[in-house]
């Protein structure tokens, strides 16, 4: 078992937490029991290191299942070791080292997707975590990461995802006019989300909703810029019909994803 907080062996884990150590060694970290069951049932062959304390891998049956049917072993550490790893205060028993696994531009659009959603200059963790997880839940075939949106390894973007990070493809990298050029050479209608834009539902009657489409969502301060959304076919707002200044960027994206969606399964 693992006892000492202060080991070079935790040490290295612990700095996964900085994007400077995920660049140079291809890793990020895993914490929970939920992130780590998915990790093992969708991307088993990602993971470099598991830890656990003896009593979170009792209480995790279905992980321990997991770990014997990928003939993967557990390392057992103390709660003091677990806790210098983790990225959060109160860790949940699990700490993981896993390897990115960023998908090509190229693989993306290949498949003949049908429905993708665009980040550019994303910088808020919680966002990008919460559009990856609602692309996953409205079916969406990937997300795409332009610009200097955040790491999605970011150790609060992976939470943030809820394990969703794991069931899709996710590229990063890339620019802007590029992946639009390659959308539109795969059949891809380019939405934008922007408040300045034309009604959704106006587009949802017009049957724009139910083409192949490339959501593009903005930062969170500043939306897109004028070049950006240029490059869309069409600029959409959501109706807001209560009092509300408006919508979080990630409900937002949420909202557009799925009304794509149904639309698309009409």
């Amino acid at each position: 078992m693992l006892e000492n907080p202060r080991s070079p062996r935790v040490r290295a884990v612990a700095k996964l937490a900085k994007r400077n150590a995920r660049k140079e060694t291809g890793l990020f970290l895993l914490e929970g029991p939920q992130a780590v069951r998915e990790a093992l049932t969708f991307r088993p062959e990602t993971i470099v290191e598991l830890f656990a304390t003896p009593t979170a891998l009792e209480r995790h049956q279905d992980v321990r299942t997991l770990l014997a049917d990928e003939r993967l072993d557990a390392q057992f550490v103390s709660e003091a070791v677990l806790e210098a790893m983790a990225d959060t205060v109160t860790p949940q028993g699990f700490v993981a080292v896993a390897r990115q696994n960023p998908t090509a531009l190229k693989d993306i659009f290949g498949a003949g997707p049908r429905l993708i959603a665009i980040c550019e200059e994303v910088r808020d963790p919680g966002n990008l975590g919460t559009i990856i997880r609602a692309a996953d839940a409205a079916g969406a075939d990937a997300v795409i990461l332009t610009g200097r949106t955040v790491d999605p390894y970011n150790p609060k973007v992976v939470r943030s995802t809820t394990g969703s990070l794991f069931h899709l493809p996710v590229a990063v990298g890339g620019e802007l006019e590029d992946v639009v050029e390659r959308a539109h050479a795969a059949g891809m209608t380019i939405l934008a989300a922007d408040v300045k834009g034309d009604d959704l539902l106006e587009a949802r009657a017009d049957g724009v909703l139910a083409q192949p489409t490339g959501w593009l969502f903005g930062n969170e301060a500043h939306g897109l810029d004028d070049g950006s959304l240029g490059l869309a076919d069409h600029v959409l707002r959501l109706p807001i019909f209560g009092r509300a200044e408006s919508l979080n960027l990630a409900t937002a994206a949420s909202v557009c994803l799925y009304e794509s969606a149904f639309a698309q399964r009409a």
